[in-house]
């Protein structure tokens, strides 16, 4: 059977589709837009593949007549033809409203956080059938990951891309620090003093740890803060900071969503932005779901 199929192609099932539909070889050979002893040809390899003259040429001296056989094999057909055209064209062309493509998204706590909230509604207002998983990234595999198709896109800062990768600049993010409404300090300018000695909650996205850039920032200055505790996961700073009087220093994008229970105060230390970025293989350039895919994470991030 494969020895069979190795010598069809799809100029072949054209030719037998064309010649059904027109019964004759001059206006199939135009419909095709071959010569007809081109077509001719075709039709004579068709016969010898299926072992079945398909066309007998009409008493009337116009035309052909299908054989039986080839009536029988028309619906299957037009079906192959159907099938091969959406084989084709499914990488070219992505409907996001008919769409069930998964999409993975692997990035750190840090940019889900900030960019999931307005990046999770507009997938689902243009593809509700899609489904979108975060993972947390191997920074040592990223590129590999990215080429095996293991994810979609890595969101990270610029250090942990890798060389090759296509790359595009999401947003710069700034650092502020946030208290719950009512915090006994007040809610003005923080001073360095206050600052250092307030307790503070650090969010450590790798788990347990005590200080992080801020401390190191600090250290600079021979200060220190005391960091009493510790969560993996930003989802938690607002729950933690919402019910204790802890002081903690984010993104401010990310704080700002909480604003109606955290007051936001500049820190008086001064802390470089940091940028986010979108970084995905050269392999998935052209491919029209993930140009929608990477559409719809830079319009969020704006």
């Amino acid at each position: 059977m494969n020895h069979l199929l190795a010598k069809f192609d799809v100029g072949l099932l054209l030719t037998f589709d064309a010649l059904l539909k027109d019964k004759n070889v001059t206006h199939a050979a135009a419909r095709l837009n071959i010569t007809q002893s081109a077509l001719s040809a075709r039709l004579m390899r068709l016969r010898q593949l299926l072992g079945d003259p398909l066309f007998i040429p009409s008493n009337s001296g116009r035309g052909m007549v299908a054989s039986p056989h080839a009536l029988a094999l028309q619906p299957e057909l037009v079906r192959l033809l159907e099938q091969l055209s959406d084989f084709v064209g499914t990488a070219r062309i992505f409907d996001p409203a008919t769409s069930k493509r998964v999409f993975r998204i692997a990035a750190t706590d840090n940019p889900v956080s900030i960019l999931a909230p307005d990046l999770i509604p507009r997938l689902k207002s243009t593809a509700p059938h899609v489904k979108v998983a975060f993972t947390m990234p191997d920074k040592a595999r990223i590129a590999e990951a990215l080429e095996q198709g293991e994810i979609d896109v890595f969101i990270g800062v610029a250090e942990d891309g890798a060389p090759g990768l296509m790359v595009r600049k999401l947003f710069e993010e700034e650092f502020v620090t946030a208290q719950r409404r009512g915090h006994p300090r007040g809610n003005g300018p923080l001073s360095l003093d206050e600052f250092c000695a307030l307790d503070h909650l650090l969010i450590s996205t790798s788990g347990g740890h005590f200080a992080g850039m801020i401390d190191t920032a600090l250290a600079e200055l021979g200060r220190e803060r005391r960091v009493s505790v510790s969560a993996q996961s930003y989802a938690l700073a607002p729950l933690i900071l919402g019910s204790t009087d802890l002081i903690c220093t984010l993104p401010r994008r990310f704080l700002q969503r909480f604003e109606q229970v955290l007051d936001l105060i500049e820190s008086p230390l001064e802390l470089a932005p940091f940028e986010m970025s979108l970084f995905w293989h050269s392999r998935m350039s052209a491919d029209a779901a993930h140009a929608w895919l990477r559409k719809q994470v830079l319009q969020s991030a704006r």
